[in-house]
């Protein structure tokens, strides 16, 4: 079946991305917004919008019946989820069957034998597929889980069955602490997911986070695209992450490419996913952590050292296509001499680091993306556009591609140099600060270094943020905060009209 009118059931840069597609395809596009949405970029860059209504995501992105409704009203025949929101909830994939509106993700079956973590733990097991230690039994109660947590041995980890984002994960290093640890990530699950069922497992001290692309046809074929590295992370959320892995050899690869093939096809997977493991770097054993029933945020660094269109992929498999017709043969092999150099991503948030990244919101006064060789910006913002407190405060993904890891961190480091936003505050210096550390340089780091080693930023400048004080700061010359300078790729360094703010 060709797809003739695609409806995104998502907001900001991804729905943004998956519409580029679709217009390079002859794909006509529907966007749904909500309320704080409807002047967004994603609203704006579509063929046609449908309003959900109310802000909160609860009423409106979230709201199967309301995605329904727009797919009949508009005759879109089929449904791209993008990531979050309903991107990963079976009953969104069976309504839209029983709909005979085509979903561009795994069958129902598949998300729930993956998309549960411990239903996917089992089936990991039975697919030999190697696991951490640890009690993955549904419905379990507190004791039991107490009563696992000290078998296992402390430090443990409490996970959500349903979920992620770090959101229902506490790790717990204190026996005393167990049950009020428990609960409290239990609680925050219940209130993201719907579900507060727990399970627990061994805390490895210092892993590293990989995880493998997939991508799989309706036919049982399966490909592996390599993996990517997303060890730096900042309370379980990723803030860079890049392809390959610097740390990966191709024994581990191999083993890494087997262990995921052999565990999507024994759920029946179909469309984008990723397989989700934890690299000890003490013994170099991996264990499998979960399993992304979607595409991923960082999807552009897979993309980046590839040349392939993983969106364009999902819709070949969502319209029936052989895998074989559409990858060449040495992606489908797993060869790693296929790999295009290195890419690394960066995600610029609304926070500030400097205030203990608390999210920044309001209006955006002016807006300036980097450009050039081996640059790209994925993005559902601009100048003029309203940065709110109901979603997400991720902006941008800025990815750099370079021969190699050093150029691709020489290209990045230049991409967030000339990146400039104004109206709200940004970790844009902050990822400039990161990149350029030691320890980056090398890969001398694990899921728990930016916790561990640079907790304490603090920003070299401080610009206002005030639309009066951005006025006076620009009449006097470039803006000096108790004796400091901004940065020397701040926009207020540089001798052009950027400080020429119109309103």
């Amino acid at each position: 079946m060709a797809i003739r009118k695609l409806l995104v059931a998502n907001r900001g840069e991804i729905a943004v991305r998956v519409f580029h597609t679709c217009r390079k395809r002859g794909i006509r596009t529907v966007a749904v917004a909500s309320d704080a949405d409807l002047h967004a970029m994603h609203a704006e860059v579509a063929d046609e919008t449908v309003a959900l209504g109310a802000s909160e995501a609860s009423e409106s992105y979230l709201q199967i019946s309301k995605i329904i409704d727009a797919c009949r009203v508009t005759g879109a025949d089929a449904v791209h989820p993008g990531y979050g929101f309903l991107s990963e909830r079976a009953e969104f994939a069976d309504a839209l069957a029983d709909a005979g509106i085509l979903f561009l993700g795994p069958p129902a079956s598949a998300m729930r034998k993956l998309g549960d973590k411990i239903s996917a733990k089992q089936l990991a097991v039975e697919s030999e597929v190697p696991i951490t230690p640890g009690f993955f039994e549904a419905g379990a109660a507190d004791d039991a889980l107490e009563a696992a947590a000290h078998k296992i041995g402390f430090p443990v980890m409490l996970k959500a069955s349903a979920g992620g984002g770090g959101r229902g994960m506490r790790a717990v290093f204190d026996p005393s602490k167990l049950r009020e640890e428990l609960k409290m990530a239990s609680d925050e699950a219940l209130k993201s997911f719907g579900d507060g069922q727990m399970m627990v497992e061994k805390l490895v001290l210092k892993p590293r986070h990989i995880e493998v692309q997939l991508m799989a046809d309706q036919h049982g074929a399966v490909a592996a695209l390599y993996e990517r590295e997303c060890s730096l992370q900042r309370r379980h959320q990723k803030v860079i992450e890049e392809a390959p892995s610097p740390v990966m050899t191709d024994e581990l690869w191999h083993r890494m490419r087997a262990a995921s093939i052999e565990l999507a096809q024994r759920a029946g997977y179909q469309g984008a996913g990723t397989v989700e493991f934890m690299l000890d770097d003490d013994s170099g054993e991996f264990y499998f952590r979960e399993v992304n029933a979607r595409l991923q945020v960082e999807h552009p660094v897979t993309e980046s050292i590839t040349g392939l269109d993983l969106v364009g992929l999902q819709i070949d498999v969502a319209e029936g296509k052989h895998l074989v017709d559409v990858i060449p043969s040495e992606f489908l092999n797993g060869d790693r001499g296929a790999i295009r150099g290195h890419a690394i991503e960066a995600r610029i948030v609304a926070e500030d680091p400097g205030r203990g990244f608390i999210p920044s919101i309001g209006k955006i006064l002016a807006w300036h993306e980097p450009k050039g060789p081996g640059i790209r910006v994925d993005t559902g913002f601009g100048e003029g556009k309203e940065v709110s407190r109901f979603y997400d405060s991720m902006l941008s993904k800025a990815i750099a591609t370079g021969s190699d890891r050093a150029d691709a961190t020489q290209i990045l480091k230049g991409a967030l140099e000339d990146f400039h936003v104004l109206g709200v505050s940004t970790n844009i210096e902050y990822l400039i600060d990161l990149i350029a550390l030691p320890d980056f340089a090398s890969a001398n780091f694990d899921t728990k270094y930016l916790e561990r080693e640079h907790s304490g930023w603090e920003r070299s400048s401080e610009i206002p943020m005030v639309l009066g004080d951005l006025v006076g700061s620009a009449s006097a010359g470039s803006p000096t905060v108790s004796g400091k300078t901004p940065h020397r790729g701040s926009a207020w360094n540089l001798g052009d009209s950027w400080r020429v703010l119109k309103t």
